[in-house]
């Protein structure tokens, strides 16, 4: 197998749900070995839900698409955090790893003593990535427990997400999850290579609030510059037009296009077969195109209607002018480019999980030198207790068997007196769609493996 970046390197992953579990996932596709801490009274394996072809089978805490594509080429170990042999077995492991990786609110690493001034005294060169809402500092939002939908409110993407004279909106599904992942990523290779250079750890403290920022730069720009306080404006853009999301041939079908000079303007015309529009005074200038966008609108959702939203993507890009179909997940996952690209792979469980081979997205990077592909999925619940605790902490195999007789670890969620951890799949409703774990419901085309080839 060709060497990898993060060969030798352990991480251990006690974080839940999306931003820092993908990162950690997109690092065993990079070679580290994750090993994913869970704990059986509220498994993260709990908070995501959607199952293959919408079967929970007997174990479905194992069987989550979501789960396994973002925790993809994990080891799985549960313990019990919360009690002092839990916590005991994760400071032996931190012993001999790498990084640790937490999401917890500041208050809970350092409650138990595992915070990064005593994570430091088991391994002084540990590196320790904190990932929380709004950081580790003194301000007043220090405690506040952090979502990336919230989050979106704060930062200040929601202020300028949404149609024009409408409510504030979130931007797509958990958008600050995916940057609070990239940040965490880049942040993580530096410390390495800082540790590389020096011998020495360290703390990365990460405000997920603060790595949104800068994706709204340019209004907190000309905010603090010029006084403006710049509102929403849906699909449109302050210098380009049109642009806009169009309505196209067939049922909720989409494109989007966005025309940036006088040259695109020319090209659109043409392709939409009215080449007089360009001379046409109310759009002949980008001023007159802004100024005139809902009559603009009206003439190209006339054509965009009678045209099928991929047909009008490639001839409007075969043009020169910017444009993309509304892909939806039929779309992508039969998309040509994205298979060419390998950002799309088939990933096969093993027989026992029941699970099958199924599509798999990997990174949208390649590296030159370096083949990168998704291993495998998270394994079971607790699959690698045995070998964490005893190949791996040097526990032996009565203590590992009084953990497990202790409930501090397991291979089965179990419930609490606050009635989290024990799994079990919703009621289906007669004549609703397969049921997915979680809550979540699918429809599914009858064909679809054949389609995808799996």
């Amino acid at each position: 197998m060709t060497k990898r970046p993060l060969d030798g390197i352990r991480i251990i992953d006690s974080t839940y749900v999306f931003a820092m579990p993908y990162a950690c996932g997109l690092m065993t596709d990079l070679g580290a070995e994750v090993i994913k801490v869970e704990g059986i009274q509220h498994p993260d394996r709990s908070a995501i839900g959607g199952m293959p072809d919408g079967e929970g089978g007997s174990d479905p805490w194992n069987r989550s698409g979501t789960f396994n594509q973002i925790n993809r080429g994990k080891r799985s170990l549960t313990l019990d955090l919360s009690r002092e042999d839990g916590r005991a077995a994760f400071k032996e492991l931190v012993k001999v790893s790498d990084i640790v990786i937490e999401n917890y609110t500041p208050r809970v690493m350092r409650r138990w003593g595992m915070d990064y001034p005593n994570l430091k005294k088991l391994k002084p060169d540990i590196i320790m990535l904190s990932n929380t809402g709004y950081g580790h500092s003194d301000g007043p939002y220090t405690q506040y427990p952090g979502q990336a939908t919230t989050m979106e409110g704060t930062h200040g993407l929601c202020w300028i997400t949404g149609y024009n004279n409408d409510i504030p909106s979130k931007a797509g599904q958990s958008y600050l999850d995916f940057l609070a992942c990239w940040n965490g990523l880049f942040a993580v290779a530096s410390a390495l290579r800082y540790r590389n250079r020096t011998g020495k750890g360290q703390w990365i403290d990460l405000g997920m609030f603060q790595a949104a920022c800068y994706f709204i730069g340019e209004y907190l720009l000309d905010a603090i510059a010029n006084g403006n306080e710049n509102g929403r404006m849906g699909n449109r853009h302050p210098w380009r037009a049109p642009q806009g999301c169009y309505p196209c041939k067939g049922d909720d079908a989409w494109c989007t296009l966005s025309v940036g000079d006088d040259e695109e303007w020319r090209a659109l015309c043409r392709v939409m077969e009215k080449p007089e529009l360009a001379a046409d005074a109310r759009f002949s200038t980008l001023v007159a195109r802004r100024r005139n966008h809902d009559a603009l609108d009206a003439v190209i959702c006339g054509w965009s209607r009678t045209v099928d939203k991929h047909d009008m993507m490639e001839r409007l890009q075969a043009a020169g002018v910017p444009s993309g179909a509304v892909f939806d997940s039929k779309d992508v996952n039969l998309s040509n480019h994205y298979w060419a690209r390998g950002f799309l792979q088939k990933l096969t469980w093993p027989q026992e999980r029941g699970i099958g081979t199924r599509v798999i997205m990997g990174r949208p990077w390649q590296l030159s030198k370096t083949p990168l592909r998704v291993y495998e999925g998270v394994h079971t619940l607790g699959q690698d207790n045995q070998y964490l605790l005893h190949d791996i902490a040097g526990y032996t195999d009565a203590q590992v068997a009084q953990l497990e007789k202790d409930q501090i670890i397991g291979d089965k969620p179990i419930a609490t007196p606050r009635g989290r951890g024990a799994l079990t799949p919703p009621p289906q409703r007669p004549g609703a769609p397969p049921p997915m774990f979680g809550g979540f419901e699918v429809a599914m085309h009858p064909d679809y493996k054949e389609r995808l080839g799996i």
